[in-house]
């Protein structure tokens, strides 16, 4: 903890330093909200009367930066923890935008870092401008009193994608020796142009997504979800609403009937990607619909990356490649050969995305759990192996192409989005874990017809997701090992 001696307050600057990092986090907000504050205030006025603002009132549309500066006297500490430890002496920086949004984030990485290493916490104004689109929640009050996006763009800072990018995180980052190192992953800019994107995509408010998420390429998963959320809220203490596309909101003082009727007449239809939250103080669970496809998969986790979420796990539908598989079985992933090669240029498909082990155990102890199978009997259930993710909803047609390296990778089942949504999280450093239920057999005559489901098919829907559901239960209970260092470079920044 910064001590009375070092904290202090440069008023040429603007700069505090020698901050706790309780004091960091406030000061954070303070010039969050102020800088948000004139930028509306400015925006407000040039509505009504076009004055621009000045060159003065412009410069205090920056988002804040904080700065941890380590500077090691003795041995520099170990630690076995994956994220808030230093990879080296320096200083290190990041802007923060929403800073009481991602306050216990911004705690859980800042105290490690000055109980244990002793670096000092500055904050100050950076030279980022706050894009004025990002200081509205709707984006329809900008199109008032016949102002044009030309017009606002003379005076107030822009969305500029020039300075939006994942350098840090794909290791493209050129370091500039006089400049700080990344403090994290992603700087502000990069965080409000997803948050952005996660509210027009899922159709919900971005802080009602949860920290622990389900990926599903299916809308039966999405009825089983409410069902489960709504019986949740009836009798689980823990939970305090269910939040569903199109901003409704079901608490736990609505009645069935009331209940029943929100849940309807939710408009899901009107988004790409519909999710939905059942929300809980200590973190609930998100699901998100995010169709068929790896490139819907890759957008939704570009996004869903800047919330860092402490898992997300793909619940959704595979073909079954083996004889012995029947429609309704379980696959968890161990491996993915990936043909979906919307990432080849950032992962390369030789690079190996890692079962992780953690993920891995949880998903088949709650298999074991709600089906009551164990020993061979789960096995007969669940199968284990590498899962081919292709690009291409037709593959079986070019089947003769396709058939030896499907041999050579011994896979057991194809979709289109697992590889991609473990890849993503290899990419950002968020724990992932694939678990599929078989809907076809595509090489052995059983395909996709309409009403081919049976009763055991609709069964296994339900079944699958309280799998996934427990899964996340047992995570939440072994989170201190989750945040696995398999994830993290050797060059890593601090923060998780």
């Amino acid at each position: 903890m910064a001590s009375d001696a070092t904290r202090k307050h440069d008023p040429l600057s603007g700069t505090a330093t020698g901050l706790t990092p309780e004091e960091a986090v406030n000061e954070l907000e303070l010039r969050y909200a102020a800088a948000t504050d004139a930028l509306r205030g400015a925006l407000d006025t040039f509505f009504k009367d076009r004055e621009p603002p000045g060159p003065a009132l412009r410069a205090s549309y920056r988002y804040p930066e904080i700065k941890v500066d380590y500077q090691p006297n003795g041995v520099t500490p170990t630690s076995r923890r994956a994220y808030a430890k230093f990879p080296a002496p320096g200083v290190y920086a990041t802007t923060v935008t929403h800073p009481s949004a991602f306050r216990g984030y911004l705690l859980e990485q800042l105290e490690p870092l000055v109980s244990e290493y002793g670096a000092i916490i500055s904050v100050g104004a950076s030279r980022q401008e706050i894009p004025y689109p990002y200081v509205f929640e709707r984006g329809d009050e900008l199109a008032r009193d016949g102002v044009t996006p030309a017009e606002l763009a003379r005076f107030f800072p822009t969305p500029n994608l020039a300075a939006v990018g994942d350098e840090v995180a794909d290791g493209l980052w050129e370091q500039d020796e006089e400049a700080p190192r990344p403090l994290a992953l992603f700087d502000a800019v990069r965080v409000d142009f997803s948050l952005r994107r996660l509210v027009h995509y899922t159709g919900t408010d971005w802080r009602a997504i949860q920290p622990w998420i389900l990926l599903t390429n299916y809308h039966r998963y999405v009825d089983q979800f409410i069902a489960w959320g709504l019986a949740q809220l009836r009798q689980d203490n823990r939970f305090e609403a269910l939040t569903l596309p199109g901003g409704v909101e079901i608490t736990r003082d609505a009645s069935d009937e009331e209940a029943a009727a929100l849940a309807a007449g939710s408009q899901w239809h009107r988004f790409q990607m519909p999710a939905y939250h059942l929300r809980a103080p200590g973190g609930g669970v998100t699901l998100v619909n995010i169709g068929v496809g790896p490139a819907n998969a890759k957008n939704m986790c570009d996004h869903l990356a800047v919330l860092r979420p402490h898992c997300w796990l793909m619940v959704g539908h595979c073909g079954g490649l083996r004889q012995a598989q029947q429609i309704g079985d379980y696959v968890l992933a161990h491996a993915y050969l990936r043909e979906d090669h919307i990432l080849d240029d950032v992962v390369p498909p030789a690079i190996p995305v890692p079962a992780l082990a953690e993920v891995q155990v949880a998903l088949q102890d709650a298999a074991r759990i709600v089906t009551g199978d164990s020993g061979e009997q789960l096995k007969q259930r669940l199968r284990t192996g590498t899962v081919v993710t292709y690009d291409d909803r037709n593959w079986e047609l070019r089947w003769s192409q396709e058939r030896r390296r499907i041999n050579l990778s011994r896979a057991i089942a194809v979709d289109m989005e697992s590889g991609t949504i473990a890849a993503q999280g290899f990419r950002f450093r968020v724990p992932y874990g694939t678990l599929l239920c078989v809907s076809d057999k595509p090489l052995h005559g059983e395909i996709k017809l309409p009403g081919a489901a049976n009763a055991f098919y609709d069964r296994a829907v339900s079944q699958h997701l309280q799998i996934g559901l427990k899964a996340i239960d047992l995570l939440k209970t072994r989170r201190s090992e989750l945040h696995s260092r398999k994830l993290r470079a050797f060059d890593e920044p601090p923060f998780r």
